[in-house]
């Protein structure tokens, strides 16, 4: 069914008053070209009060009543109210752990960090929140009677492992663009797996993204890119999640690895929506991470958001997801930085690659991209920016399963500019036991003399 008391319409970002329903097969304001956003309508959601919505949304987790199981679906009616519920394509993605990082908190002399493991979804990362509604509107717009033939997207990984999966589950065609020997062998077999049109094309992200926008022009192929607002509203279920973790209560600060961007801006929607409805009462201070080889934001930042925006041509990172020049969402973004006392600070691959190995050693298992925002967490506690005693989210966006060669390269020493401080090979013996027994005693030893403080100083 679909929830008739409540309506969404996508409008534009500039405030021209140009508005379009959710299913007409629009990206940018027909009349100045700006990104789009989903606008809820706010009066009627507040024929629920505060407590009710807090209740309704809590009575809905880990049940199996289709679709409110999903993390995402489970806050349906401040998502997209416009899918009936038949037509909806989910895999119960969401509602993924809190990980308390205690011993790695303890290192920063703090006692309140915690990682958000978006990677713990279908396809190991965050993206699955996002496009599970996208491809559910794609399905209703189907059921509609609109001749859309394809789903396609422009991808450094996980954008494509997200649409092939659930195009898959909804048996529509799916193609991906992804940039040619840039991105982990894990990422490429996941769309191959799930029957993708995979192209890999001879240039960068940038590069693949203008292709996908120039062949989605024709209406019948719709574009899956987050300058699609349908994914934002998807991935803003991360902030409820989170407050929703902590009964109801808002973190001091949330650290988020940025590439594309969509994510800094869905983060925001979430909290303003919260706010808006009176389900929270204050706002988190958001801090954008960024790798320095692929760091637009930060430079921008540094000047104080001048306009307009300066893309810049993205150097080779280990954390190729964020590997991006000229993000399409930075307008969103710097808006959200500016609305929630944002930073944005950058770390370098040596800096990525320890802080995610040292993590690992805590007993996270982090991809490259959440290296990057624990990077920036140690930097800015160092620098005193962030308080010890703050409760600070790191989102951590991938699953670290996906990167194996970013771990084996690590633990082999030969990551390009990283001095692996934190590595950890195999020790290769005799089947001998008096030689075993004499290599552990040294290990062992060596071992009580573990890191007792995070730093990324070389």
């Amino acid at each position: 069914m679909k929830d008739s008391k409540y309506r969404a319409e996508f409008r534009c970002i500039a405030g021209c008053n140009e508005r379009y329903p959710l299913d007409e097969v629009v990206y940018t304001c027909k009349r100045c070209g700006e990104l789009l956003e989903v606008h809820h309508d706010i009066e009627r959601l507040r024929s629920r009060t505060p407590q009710q919505w807090r209740e309704l949304f809590d009575s809905r987790v880990g049940k199996n009543t289709w679709p409110y199981g999903s993390g995402v679906w489970g806050k349906k009616e401040w998502v997209c109210p416009e899918v009936d519920n038949e037509n909806i394509i989910s895999m119960f993605e969401g509602n993924t752990n809190m990980f308390w990082a205690k011993r790695f908190g303890e290192m920063l002399g703090m006692n309140d960090v915690w990682v958000k493991m978006c990677g713990n979804s279908h396809t190991g990362s965050f993206k699955d929140l996002g496009m599970t509604v996208l491809v559910s509107m794609v399905n209703e717009m189907i059921s509609r009677g609109k001749p859309i033939k394809a789903v396609a997207c422009a991808s450094t990984g996980d954008t494509s492992a997200a649409l092939a999966a659930y195009c898959a589950y909804a048996g529509i065609p799916s193609i991906v663009f992804l940039p040619h020997n840039k991105i982990s062998t894990a990422q490429l077999v996941q769309p191959m797996s799930n029957g993708a049109i995979v192209l890999s094309l001879d240039t960068n992200f940038d590069g693949c993204m203008k292709i996908v926008q120039e062949i989605t022009r024709d209406n019948s192929i719709y574009l899956a890119n987050s300058m699609n607002s349908l994914r934002i509203e998807g991935q803003k279920s991360i902030s409820i999640e989170i407050v929703q973790q902590f009964d109801w209560e808002v973190p001091d600060n949330i650290v988020i690895p940025g590439g594309n961007l969509g994510n800094v801006s869905a983060l925001g929607n979430g909290f303003k929506m919260m706010l808006e409805l009176g389900v929270i009462s204050k706002k988190p201070r958001i801090v954008l991470a960024q790798a320095q080889k692929a760091n637009p934001l930060y430079l921008a930042y540094r000047k104080g958001f001048p306009e307009p925006f300066e893309p810049i041509v993205p150097e080779k990172t280990l954390a190729s997801a964020i590997q991006i020049g000229n993000p399409v969402s930075v307008k969103k973004a710097i808006r959200t930085l500016k609305e929630f006392d944002g930073i944005v600070e950058q770390a370098s691959e040596d800096e990525l690659a320890n802080a995610a190995a040292l993590a690992d050693k805590t007993g996270l298992y982090c991809c490259p991209h959440t290296g990057v925002a624990l990077a920036v967490l140690i930097k800015l506690v160092e620098k005193g920016i962030i308080s010890k005693n703050d409760r600070t989210i790191v989102i951590s966006t991938a699953h670290g399963l996906k990167f194996s060669e970013f771990k084996i390269g690590y633990h082999e020493g030969t990551l390009p500019e990283v001095n692996s401080r934190y590595a950890n090979m195999p020790i290769e013996l005799p089947a001998d036991s008096d030689k075993v027994r004499e290599v552990l005693e040294k290990e062992l030893t060596k071992r009580k003399n573990i890191p007792t403080t995070a730093t990324l100083c070389k």
